[in-house]
């Protein structure tokens, strides 16, 4: 009998240490290794880390970057809310400070934003059209002359399929810009153009670093029409309109859009390109 109850109370003991003899089996998913319900993880799920922009609103309160002087400077100046605003030389300096995570984006002109995020594979462009805007040449109010002679050059250029032309070497549809040979322009005199480089595909610089781009190619258009000299002069494009004021310049070219307050400084020719502000984050 003692040996009996020697064995029973063993089964009982080692159903104990078995926590609970007879019970379903725990499963994998269910054993103690796997974290409970309740635990939270080291890292976030990747959908709670995105940055998903919908709308303008979205840049509310964000770090943004653009460049001085231009529409998308105005444009989130004026519709960002608690916005910080950092103002760059280019989109280019913009882009870099966003790589190295001191921005949070950058609003650019659409076809610069395309040649950045074409070389930085770690960005993107949100296109949630925040702005439409008319490119155009500027010139200093009252010179009528050289204004007749800027639209007279537009006309025929858009008339002959030139402008084609130099849509399809600077904004082709397969990204591989070539090009067209530089147009030498003669004369006793020159006009000289001003513009800001660091904006493709419309003003940067090649290999050699001599300014090149689908507004360069048309201002040697214009002065070739005008039989004179065409002369280039690069500055900061937030300098361009007290450049013309100031005689400096005869006239800018550099991706300018035409706005009520440009408008009350200087003459602006026919638009010659359509174009809209974007946003590039990161990935």
């Amino acid at each position: 009998m003692k040996k009996i109850l020697a064995l029973l109370i063993s089964v009982v003991m080692a159903c104990g240490m078995l926590a609970g003899c007879g019970s379903t089996p725990v499963s994998s998913s269910e054993s103690s290794t796997a974290p409970s319900e309740s635990s939270e993880s080291s890292e976030p799920a990747p959908e709670e880390t995105g940055w998903v922009i919908t709308a303008a609103e979205d840049l509310y309160g964000k770090k943004i970057g653009v460049q001085a002087g231009t529409t998308g400077e105005t444009f989130v100046t004026e519709n960002i809310t608690d916005a910080e605003i950092l103002s760059y030389k280019t989109g280019i300096d913009a882009s870099l400070d966003l790589k190295a995570g001191a921005l949070d984006a950058v609003v650019i002109d659409e076809l610069p934003a395309k040649s950045i995020v074409d070389a930085n594979d770690d960005l993107q462009i949100v296109d949630i059209n925040l702005a439409i805007e008319e490119y155009a040449i500027a010139v200093k109010k009252g010179n009528t002359e050289l204004l007749n002679s800027i639209n007279a050059t537009i006309a025929k250029i858009k008339g002959d399929g030139t402008y084609e032309s130099l849509v399809a070497a600077f904004m082709p549809a397969d990204g591989n810009i070539v090009i067209p040979e530089a147009l030498a322009t003669e004369g006793d005199t020159a006009v000289i153009m001003g513009t800001s480089t660091g904006f493709p595909p419309f003003e940067y610089t090649d290999g050699a670093g001599d300014p090149v781009g689908f507004d360069i190619s048309m201002s040697q258009l214009i002065a070739a029409d005008m039989g004179v000299k065409l002369q280039v002069e690069d500055m900061a494009f937030d300098s361009l309109l007290s450049a013309l004021d100031t005689g400096v310049i005869d006239f800018a070219a550099a991706g300018m859009s035409i706005t009520e307050e440009r408008l009350a400084s200087v003459d602006f020719s026919e638009p010659y390109y359509s174009s809209k502000q974007v946003i590039i984050i990161k990935k």
